[in-house]
C-alpha cells in the first residue's frame, strides 16, 4: 500500500465524517425551509437546538478535507478547482451564507420580525443549494467527461455537472441530507420531550428516505451511459457494498416505523459510509477518470509523511476535544446547561 493511497483513505474518512455531521447540518436547514403551521416555532427552536452548538466544529472537516487534497494529491486539487469553479464557487458562498443567516437567524431579538424571516430563508435556501451543488460536481468527476487536456483543465460552463445525470445526484444529495437530519430530529425532539416533533420528523425521514432511494436508482440507471468508467469499477469492486447499502436503507425505515429512533440514527451514519464507500471503490484508482490516478497525481512521499505525522499529532487534539463538545451537548447524561426536566427526560429516554 502507497503512502498516497493510505492518505486517500484518511481524506475519504474525513468526507465521510463531514457527509455525516455537516450533511445533517444542511439537512437541518432544509427542513427549516419546510417549517410551517402552528408549530414552526417549535420546529425552528428544536434546529437551533440541535444545530447551534455544533454546526461550526462540523465543518471543520471541509477544511481538512480541503488541506488535505491540495497537499497529497496538488494536481488533481488544480484541475478540480479549475474544471469545477462554477458550481464550487456557489458552495463556498452558500456555505458562507448558511453560516452568518443562521446565528442572525438565532439571535435576532425579535423571531417574529421580518429580518429574523429573512435570515430564516436565506439560511435555509444555502442549505438547500450547496448540497446540492457538491452533489453535481461529485457526479461530474465521477462521469469522466470533465474537460482535461495535456495536464490542463478548463473551466466547465455546465454541460457535465448539469448533465441529468449530475442533476439527479445533485438532488440525491439534498434528499439524502434532509434523511440524516430527520433522523437526527428525531432523537433530539425525542430527549426535549416533543414526541408531537419526533413523530413529524419521523414521517419526514421516511419520505426522504424513500426519495433518496428512488434518486439513487436513477442514477444506478443512468451510470452505464452517463459515468461507464463508474459502473464497470461499481461492477467489478463495490457491488456488494451497494447491495449492503440497500439492505441499511431497508434497516433504517424499519428502525424507524418501530420508532427505534438512537438505532436508526447509527443505521443512516453507515448508510451514508457506504455511499460514499461505494463511489470510491468504483472509481478507485481514478481520482478524476479517466487519467488522473492516485499514482499519477500524488505529491513527493517526504511531503505526504510530514501530513501524515501532522494529522496524527492534530487528531491527538481534536478528536477529544470534538468527543468533550458532543458529550456536553449530545450524550444522554447529566452535563452543564440543561433543566432538571430536560434531564430526567433525557435520563428516562436512556433507560
Amino acid at each position: 500500500m502507497s503512502i498516497a493511497f493510505l492518505a486517500l483513505c484518511i481524506l475519504w474518512l474525513a468526507l465521510i465524517t463531514y457527509a455525516v455531521l455537516g450533511g445533517a447540518d444542511f439537512g437541518a436547514g432544509i427542513w427549516d425551509l419546510f417549517a410551517v403551521g402552528e408549530r414552526r416555532r417549535h420546529q425552528r427552536k428544536l434546529i437551533n437546538q440541535a444545530i447551534g452548538p455544533v454546526w461550526e466544529a462540523n465543518h471543520v472537516w471541509l477544511i481538512f478535507l480541503i488541506v488535505g487534497l491540495f497537499t497529497v494529491f496538488p494536481s488533481a486539487f488544480a484541475l478540480l478547482t479549475v474544471a469545477l469553479f462554477i458550481p464550487l464557487t456557489i458552495v463556498l458562498i452558500g456555505i458562507v451564507l448558511r453560516g452568518a443567516a443562521f446565528i442572525f437567524r438565532t439571535y435576532e431579538l425579535d423571531a417574529s420580525s421580518r429580518s429574523a424571516e429573512v435570515w430564516s430563508r436565506i439560511f435555509s435556501t444555502s442549505s438547500l443549494i450547496t448540497p446540492f451543488f457538491l452533489g453535481t460536481s461529485a457526479a461530474a468527476v465521477a462521469s469522466g467527461q470533465l474537460a482535461i487536456a495535456n495536464g490542463n483543465a478548463t473551466t466547465d460552463l455546465g454541460a457535465v455537472w448539469f448533465s441529468p445525470f449530475a442533476i439527479t445526484i445533485g438532488l440525491m444529495a439534498v434528499a439524502l441530507c434532509a434523511t440524516l437530519a430527520a433522523v437526527y430530529l428525531t432523537v433530539e425532539a425525542s430527549l426535549y420531550g416533543e414526541p408531537d416533533l419526533a413523530r413529524t420528523y419521523r414521517t419526514r425521514a421516511l419520505i426522504a428516505g424513500a426519495i433518496t432511494a428512488v434518486l439513487g436508482a436513477l442514477g444506478l440507471l443512468q451510470s452505464p451511459f452517463a459515468a461507464p468508467q463508474l459502473w464497470d469499477g461499481l461492477i467489478a469492486r463495490a457491488l456488494p457494498v451497494v447491495i449492503i447499502t440497500m439492505l441499511i436503507g431497508l434497516a433504517t425505515a424499519a428502525l424507524l416505523y418501530w420508532r427505534r429512533y438512537r438505532l436508526a440514527r447509527i443505521m443512516i451514519i453507515l448508510e451514508t459510509a457506504f455511499v460514499l464507500g461505494s463511489w470510491g471503490l468504483s472509481q478507485y484508482p481514478y481520482l478524476i477518470p479517466p487519467h488522473v490516478t492516485i499514482a499519477n497525481s500524488a505529491n513527493d512521499p517526504s511531503v505526504i509523511l510530514a501530513l501524515l505525522i501532522s494529522i496524527a499529532v492534530g487528531m491527538a487534539i481534536l478528536l477529544p476535544s470534538l468527543y468533550y463538545l458532543f458529550s456536553v451537548f449530545k450524550l444522554p447524561y447529566p452535563v452543564p446547561g440543561k433543566t432538571e426536566e430536560v434531564q430526567a427526560l433525557t435520563d428516562e429516554t436512556s433507560r
